[in-house]
């Protein structure tokens, strides 16, 4: 695999984004469709409290995905912005530090979370009917949690360098595995949720097994031996950039373990189940603005390490663009087949009735999103850790979680305080958003004037000695 520069420096903005969006639209696809599809299987062969209980395992599941995005997006950041300034021998440092990063945060948690799973189970809001379910299944997917970590790092990594087709085959073939292997153990073998943290762990490692294969090509060019590299500099960059994705990725988890315990106390398991189903579903429109958001992160850390800042504009300017337009034609998509989408999760006619109700309230305002998910990923692009931090918490931890408390226990709204809470912080964290994109746009205006003085200048001043060496006259 060679590293290309090309791509970055010259390919059409709109082309690129593209290129770059399908990987990433996908590999966030196949981390929820882990869950997802093993949400299908078990809720059709035993029914509503299975679903409860992979529920109730999607927060961990979810806190692993936001580790694997956090070191992801800081250790591709860092490499792009080497590789946009030709620094080779400090591309291979990154990739060093950000696999031993896997290793040194992944085993610890693992071992945590197996030791006390019970507990932490009945803290995400197990009943006494789903906790059965729910230790059954977390017991054996927590395991596959240093595959997917480990798989997401290096497929970034080799974007960044220019190569997006390793995370599309990886993350697809542990997609389509992982189904197949469900509906084998699930339906034919009937081994319950079991069955589906089996087909799981087998579609991680796979996938896991063809990164590394295509990940050999980035060792053997930057000359990369194996072995563990931990610098403290380079450790808390790529912590601290990539620290925005991780909020991104596990405050849906925090969120939903919270609102899982005020369902729960309030409305009961029905409640529980709906917020399950209508998360799941919600999740296909936000990982594409999520793909289309974090596409843009390589290409724009590179131009900025090239200091292309005319580019590096036009590529935040087509992004919001391209992000706006695709979440509009997926919220109609999502307004017009809801009860047929839900329909793939539950049978019961009154559940797929009351989630169809409560998803709409919930997606109400969804397309002014994609500028507020731009603006985070650009932040962390150029290096701006703080901001793109208080965005990142901005919506869910700032805003909805608040929000949907005051509806739920001081006016007593019930489910529809949950559900109504969603739309309100939406609407708040799109405003915020288009305000900030514009003051990005005046300073991406006022660097680019800047470089192009600075290049005036230097042409002139290069004019005299460039006219006596072709023997010309001078003014």
């Amino acid at each position: 695999m060679g590293i290309n520069d090309k791509m970055f420096e010259k390919e059409n903005v709109s082309k690129l984004l593209f290129k770059f969006s399908i990987p990433s639209i996908i590999a966030m696809l196949v981390n929820e469709l882990y869950n997802m599809v093993d949400t299908i299987f078990v809720g059709r062969a035993i029914g509503g409290n299975a679903i409860g209980a992979l529920v109730v395992v999607f927060p961990i599941q979810r806190i692993v995905a936001a580790i694997s995005m956090m070191l992801a997006i800081g250790s591709s950041t860092f490499v792009a912005r080497r590789n946009g300034a030709k620094d080779y021998k400090g591309i291979s440092n990154v990739i060093k530090n950000g696999i031993t990063l896997v290793f040194v945060i992944m085993i610890p948690l693992i071992i945590l979370i197996y030791t006390f799973r019970d507990n932490i189970l009945s803290m995400l809001g197990a009943s006494e009917n789903i906790l059965p379910y729910a230790h059954e299944y977390l017991s054996i997917i927590i395991f596959g949690s240093i595959f997917i970590c480990m798989t997401t790092v290096m497929g970034y990594i080799m974007m960044s360098l220019g190569n997006r087709k390793v995370t599309l085959t990886s993350t697809s073939l542990g997609a389509i595995l992982n189904a197949i292997i469900d509906y084998i153990l699930v339906i034919k073998l009937s081994y319950g949720v079991k069955g589906a943290a089996i087909a799981t762990v087998v579609s991680q490692f796979t996938g896991f097994l063809y990164a590394y294969y295509k990940f050999r090509g980035v060792k053997k060019k930057l000359n990369l031996s194996l072995g563990f590299q931990l610098k403290r500099e380079m450790a808390v960059g790529i912590i601290a950039v990539g620290f925005s994705a991780f909020i991104v990725e596990a405050e849906d988890g925090i969120l939903l373990a919270i609102l899982n315990n005020l369902l729960l106390n309030h409305v009961g398991d029905t409640g529980v189940i709906i917020l399950g189903v209508i998360s799941k579903l919600s999740m296909f429109l936000f990982i594409t603005m999520l793909g289309i958001s974090s596409a843009m992160q390589p290409i724009a850390a590179y131009n900025l390490g090239a200091k292309n800042y005319k580019r590096l504009k036009k590529v935040v300017k087509e992004t919001i663009i391209f992000a706006f337009i695709t979440s509009v034609v997926l919220w109609l998509c999502g307004m017009i087949f809801t009860e047929q989408a839900i329909s793939l999760f539950v049978k019961e006619p009154e559940l797929i009735l009351a989630s169809a109700k409560a998803f709409k309230v919930m997606i109400a305002v969804f397309p002014i999103l994609s500028i507020y998910y731009v603006s985070i990923y650009y932040y962390q692009s150029i290096g701006k850790a703080k901001s793109s931090f208080v965005l990142s918490i901005f919506r869910q931890i700032i805003v909805l979680l608040p929000v949907s408390l005051i509806l739920v226990k001081i006016l007593d709204m019930g489910a529809l305080g949950v559900w109504l809470s969603y739309p309100i912080a939406d609407f708040t964290s799109g405003v915020l958003s288009i305000f900030l994109i514009r003051k990005v746009f005046n300073k991406l205006d006022y660097r680019i004037e800047e470089k192009e003085l600075k290049d005036l200048e230097k042409s002139y001043s290069m004019e005299p000695y460039k006219s006596k060496e072709i023997g010309k006259d001078t003014i």
